[in-house]
């Protein structure tokens, strides 16, 4: 009889190879053809002093490089190390150099079988239960994890034990003063980590961060008394931000405020043993080895799978200018649980935009400041990129297929400085905590050029870092992003360019080598479903040096965004961008825009771009406006009146389309629905709005339920709409409160086929008061007309009574009254930005007349009114 050990070891051989590892015959002569292979065979249960060859695989990454590396001179063609089904434990990530490289024209192939995971993680074992505290389970720390920001059970993320800040706070130059010494007296104040979650002002919604597209982080350095000390220099990179001495509030890097917005306030804490209050959340007691965590329903820990994310690369691609990493491709693997530190460091996440940060003891008043202030480092807004998990630099000719990036605590992928000619396709990108890929750079290095990434499927991200986008391309020639799918994201999908901020204040766009990039045929959906201030294609700074070189957007499909935004947004200093044969619908705020003075001559001419031929909702007439050209739009009422081959073309290619069906774990609730607000909705009644949950755990989400807690935690009421009518509202009315039991606050979980997600945090309380006074008109009134269709345009008005808006009422000289409801229509009043929708139906060269009123809790308002002949037919 085998001993236990040696018979596990030939039962999990046999699987690897029955799960059909290339090249593992067990005919006859198998032996005598692997001798004469170059290629390296690798297995989990493998063992690094074995071979190589099919029937005696190596176990690690690591072991099948160095052979691979000794075996590519010998190689007649490609050299393909085939890893086995299984689990490949990883402490350090497999670095790869020019000496991994394919030769003659050949590439080295690392191909999984779709079953194959790379793995940063550490299990976690030996849970109990913790006396005194029912339902919370303890384990020993796994040996040599000192820190992660990251917890998985059975494939499902875990949120770090978080609640509402239990003090006032008022800032001072090196932190706060409290209330209360409530956070001195907590286990371990200093693991404790503030969150700035930003995003626009709606109803009691605070917007806090450093911009609408923000959430800094910065950890508690120490708690003595009623005085909190923050962390160096997250602190002062967040405060100190250097500001024009002529240009009250506006910062040297002219993105976003000198500071922590809203007198500092945190929006909730984060990561402390005394915040575990909600199922599915967890700590980590550093000084004591120990892991905290609060099961959901229906987990049972001593049979989980738990995961702690411990490395912080998996693969690390070090090629250098002199000595590319090339022909390299990678297929069928699965990329995970991997962690990023740095926001648990003093450094913390003072975040700029999409995942950038700035970095060093003086970064507040140097990094990125080239030529604006003295000392300042190029090039402009050179600020720190958050990493990739797995990342390239200098790499040519890398393939990325098949693959998924799952489970990740950094960017997904990072394809940084001097990567040319690779490609990504047909690979997954979900659950990760920042960026899902990055490309190339924005520090002045090696641009990135000719890079592919298509028929990807990027989807239920960020997690953690909710700034961060799909896609981030910074300086980049020759690129091409298409066909991909990406949907239900925090922020921005892609996101182009970078610097053009100096227009800010009359000065051109910071030059950049950025030429050729195509976005095209993308399907984007379900977007900036937590933050404000994006869009579906962001760009900003110059795309290149004509509309012929210049960046090209065409033939997306992009709809139903959530937060304030554009479908195409060409914000500051984007020149020569062609926005061609798009479909954009269900935008807030407006399809493509904004408008920007090209400042490199003195003609006051708008930035060169061209918006031609896309069918969209914004109605914009044809117009030569100074160098923004708009021609050729078309009014849509629906899809159905854009031609299906548009439509079907969007998104990934028919021989991908499987990878949108392909799941990447186990099924779980909701992610709670984050940033709650509350509205007057009468004398015994609130609306609630609230931003959906964008990570619905592998089944979509059926409905969301608000509940109203009086000051004492006990529930008064609570209300559930399905997630359609949700969507359309963007509010729930909860009845039956009281005036006596009140103030409230409100909050919602969501639901789907596997049940409940946690409770969000609560708003701020609000008392129910009956809404007499009726709104003011809007203003600014535009119809703008099609054959068939109309566009009516409005501004929100500027007082609104002693209630906020809900929604408007259109009133049609044919007889019709149409509801306009929807998340921009809450938040349009409050940013001052302005409204549109589409009125189908029409009869050609007809004149007619339509108002608008605002509607509140106290009814609708005073209309505007305003007239237009529709076009001929």
């Amino acid at each position: 009889m085998l001993a236990p050990r040696r018979a596990a070891l030939v039962a999990a051989l046999s699987a690897a190879l029955a799960l059909g590892v290339p090249g593992s015959s067990t005919a006859a002569g198998a032996d005598s053809a692997d001798a004469h292979s170059a290629d390296v065979y690798v297995s989990p249960m493998g063992d690094d002093h074995a071979q190589g060859i099919a029937r005696h695989p190596v176990k690690t990454l690591q072991r099948a490089r160095d052979l691979a590396r000794a075996r590519s001179a010998h190689a007649d063609g490609d050299l393909t190390v085939h890893l086995a089904s299984g689990t490949y434990r990883t402490e350090k990530p497999l670095v790869l150099d020019a000496r991994d490289s394919g030769r003659d024209g050949h590439r080295i192939i690392w191909q999984g079988t779709g079953s194959t995971v790379i793995s940063g993680g550490r299990k976690v074992e030996g849970w109990r239960p913790v006396r005194g505290r029912p339902g919370l389970y303890s384990a020993p720390a796994p040996q040599g994890l000192a820190d992660t920001r990251q917890l998985y059970v059975d494939g499902v993320r875990a949120q770090r034990a978080r609640g509402e800040v239990p003090v006032g706070l008022t800032v001072t130059p090196t932190g706060y003063t409290t209330t209360a010494d409530t956070l001195a007296h907590w286990r371990h104040p200093s693991d404790a980590e503030f969150v700035y979650s930003s995003g626009e002002e709606l109803w009691n919604v605070e917007r806090n961060g450093l911009g609408q597209w923000t959430e800094p982080r910065c950890r508690i350095a120490e708690a003595e008394g009623t005085t909190l000390t923050m962390v160096q220099p997250c602190w002062d990179n967040s405060n100190k931000r250097v500001e024009f001495p002529d240009i009250p509030g506006r910062s040297v890097s002219m993105v976003g405020p000198g500071h922590l917005t809203n007198d500092g306030k945190a929006s909730y804490i984060e990561n402390a043993y005394e915040l575990l209050d909600q199922p599915g959340e967890w700590y980590l007691d550093r000084s004591a080895r120990t892991v905290y965590y609060l099961p959901r329903k229906g987990e049972d820990l001593h049979r989980a799978d738990v995961e702690a994310a411990s490395a912080e690369k998996l693969v690390d691609g070090r090629g250098t200018a002199e000595a590319p990493v090339h022909d390299v491709a990678f297929r069928g693997l699965q990329f995970s649980y991997a962690t990023w530190l740095t926001p648990s460091r003093p450094e913390g996440f003072s975040e700029i935009q999409a995942g950038y940060t700035i970095t060093g003891p003086t970064g507040w008043a140097t990094q990125g400041l080239c030529g604006f202030v003295e000392g300042g480092t190029c090039p402009f807004a050179s600020w720190t990129k958050m990493p990739g998990n797995v990342s390239f630099t200098y790499g040519k000719r890398i393939e990325f297929s098949d693959s998924i990036f799952t489970h990740l605590g950094a960017a997904g992928l990072e394809l940084g400085t001097g990567t040319a000619d690779s490609r990504v396709s047909g690979s997954i990108f979900t659950d990760i905590s920042g960026n899902g890929l990055e490309i190339g750079g924005v520090d002045g290095q090696t641009p990135s050029s000719g890079v592919e990434v298509t028929n990807n499927h990027l989807y239920g991200l960020p997690r953690e870092y909710h700034g961060a986008v799909g896609i981030l391309n910074g300086y980049t020639q020759h690129n091409t992003i298409a066909h991909n799918q990406l949907d239900h994201l925090g922020y921005s999908a892609i996101s182009m360019g970078w610097g053009g901020w100096p227009d800010k204040i009359g000065s051109p766009a910071t030059p950049n080598p950025s030429h050729d990039n195509a976005v095209s045929d993308n399907l984007i959906f379900d977007y900036m479903q937590m933050f404000d201030d994006g869009g579906g294609i962001y760009t900003q700074g110059m795309t290149g040096t004509s509309l012929a070189d210049g960046e090209q957007v065409t033939g997306n499909v992009i709809y139903d965004q959530w937060g304030l935004g554009k479908s195409v947004y060409t914000d500051n200093g984007c020149t020569y961008e062609t926005v061609e044969g798009n479909v954009l619908y269900g935008a807030s705020y407006a399809n493509v825009a904004s408008r920007h003075t090209d400042y490199r001559d003195a003609l006051g001419n708008n930035d060169p771009t061209l918006i031609k031929d896309n069918w969209w909702e914004e109605g914009t007439s044809d117009g030569d406006n100074k160098g923004l050209v708009t021609t050729g739009n078309r009014i849509m009422t629906s899809p159905a009146d854009v031609p299906a081959s548009i439509i079907e073309n969007a998104g990934p290619e028919p021989a991908y389309e499987g990878i949108l069906e392909r799941g990447t774990g186990a099924l779980s609730v909701p992610e709670a629905p984050s940033r709650v607000g509350t509205s007057t909705a009468g004398a015994d009644a609130l609306y609630t709005t609230f931003n959906p949950s964008f990570v619905e755990g592998g089944s979509r989400v059926l409905s969301y339920t608000a509940h109203a807690l009086r000051p004492d935690g006990t529930e008064a009421a609570a209300a559930t709409a399905s997630a359609a009518d949700y969507k359309r509202l963007a509010y729930i009315r909860i009845g039956g409160l009281p005036e006596a039991d009140g103030p409230f606050t409100v909050t919602v979980t969501a639901d789907n086929a596997q049940g409940s997600s946690a409770a969000s945090l609560p708003s701020a309380a609000l008392r129910p008061t009956a809404a007499t006074v009726l709104s003011d008109a809007p203003s600014a009134p535009k119809l703008r007309t099609a054959a068939t269709a109309a566009t009516v345009a409005w501004t929100p008005p500027k007082n609104m009574g002693d209630a906020k808006v809900i929604g408007y009422r259109l009133t049609l000289s044919d007889g019709r009254t149409i509801e306009v409801s929807g998340r921009d229509a809450l938040v349009g009043q409050p940013s001052a930005k302005g409204m549109f929708r589409v009125i189908g139906g029409l009869t050609p060269s007809t004149a007619y007349t339509v108002t608008v009123a605002a509607v509140t809790a106290a009814g609708a308002g005073p209309a505007v009114t305003v007239k237009a002949t529709t076009k001929a037919g």
